[in-house]
């Protein structure tokens, strides 16, 4: 797994799983201690594992109580319809596009 950060975006590629949410997980607190938006790009990302979707939503809801957001961007339809039958839907944010800032966002209920 790669991961990148770009100010208050971070940027993952490849399998998204169990195996990286160590990594995953120090480069979203780090993000999130600098900005209360954070936007996570899972443009790159092959796969994600339910190991991965907890530490996102875990992340999400910690965001939203310290005032800030956690988005995910570059989400694919499979991750999404996933996301919307799972009990992790509820704190998880989705951005439209690439083009459309954090504010513009699809919340899955």
């Amino acid at each position: 797994m790669l991961v990148t950060t770009d100010g208050s975006t971070v940027v993952l590629g490849g399998s998204f799983d169990g195996r990286s949410t160590g990594a995953v997980r120090a480069a979203l607190h780090a993000v999130l201690a600098q900005h209360p938006v954070v936007v996570v790009d899972l443009s790159d990302v092959d796969s994600v594992d339910v190991t991965a979707l907890r530490l996102l939503a875990a992340t999400s809801a910690r965001a939203a109580r310290e005032g800030g957001a956690l988005v995910l961007r570059g989400c694919s339809p499979g991750l999404r319809r996933a996301v919307a039958f799972s009990p992790l839907r509820r704190p998880l944010r989705f951005e439209r596009s690439r083009d459309e800032s954090p504010d513009q966002t699809v919340r899955v209920d």
